[in-house]
């Protein structure tokens, strides 16, 4: 009886903080989906909130998914001509993940004697997106750029569409942030990626979470 109280102290402790917030008025989240929330100037990748996820179709009987992510780089926007921005990112194939151990691994073994690797080897290097071109209608964009995936380039363009945007609380930096989504589809063919077509697809969807500070 006595840790049952103890117990039931302790859980009305833990709410009072809640309590009292709740009595003050609900937080406000500082981003803001208005595009007048967006200052221009050079903005730097928050590399802990961006990521790459990709998909690839698992012999036709489910999807499959993966990340990259501590996606590093820059990216210059003038609000008044959205048209002239300019992207400039790192992503680090080394640190891809999957809900698999093994496939991780296999992501990034070796290549057997003689042979190339089956998908990235053990010493990836880093993959790359410049911009070469923005077309801009409202709060969608389409971004045209060169992707450069183990050591090849191509052409990529990617659809884009504005998140949000605002200053950051104090308490986390209080930086000017702004943030997009974007998607596309390559064929891993085309970058030298090719082990395992078509059993799992040869097209990879791309889906991108892009956030900036300054």
């Amino acid at each position: 009886m006595r840790i049952a109280y103890a117990a039931l102290l302790t859980l009305s402790a833990t709410a009072l903080p809640l309590a009292a917030l709740t009595a003050q008025g609900a937080p406000t989240k500082p981003g803001s989906k208005n595009p007048a929330a967006i200052t221009g100037g050079t903005y730097t990748a928050d590399s802990g909130h961006s990521l790459v996820k990709w998909t690839v179709d698992h012999l036709g009987f489910t999807p499959y998914y993966g990340i990259f992510g501590d996606v590093a780089g820059t990216l210059t926007l003038d609000p008044k001509n959205p048209n002239a921005a300019k992207v400039d990112v790192t992503i680090p194939v080394s640190k891809v993940t999957t809900a698999s151990a093994g496939l991780t691994s296999h992501l990034l073994k070796p290549a057997a004697a003689g042979g190339k690797p089956d998908f990235f080897g053990p010493a990836p290097a880093d993959a790359k997106f410049v911009s070469t071109r923005v077309v801009a209608s409202g709060e969608t964009a389409k971004i045209t750029g060169n992707l450069t995936l183990n050591g090849v380039t191509k052409p990529v363009t990617l659809d884009a569409a504005f998140y949000g945007a605002g200053k950051a609380p104090a308490m986390m930096g209080g930086k000017e942030n702004v943030g997009f989504t974007a998607t596309t589809t390559i064929k891993r063919s085309d970058f030298g990626v090719a082990y395992g077509i078509p059993m799992v697809s040869d097209e990879v969807k791309l889906d991108i979470v892009a956030a900036f500070q300054k």
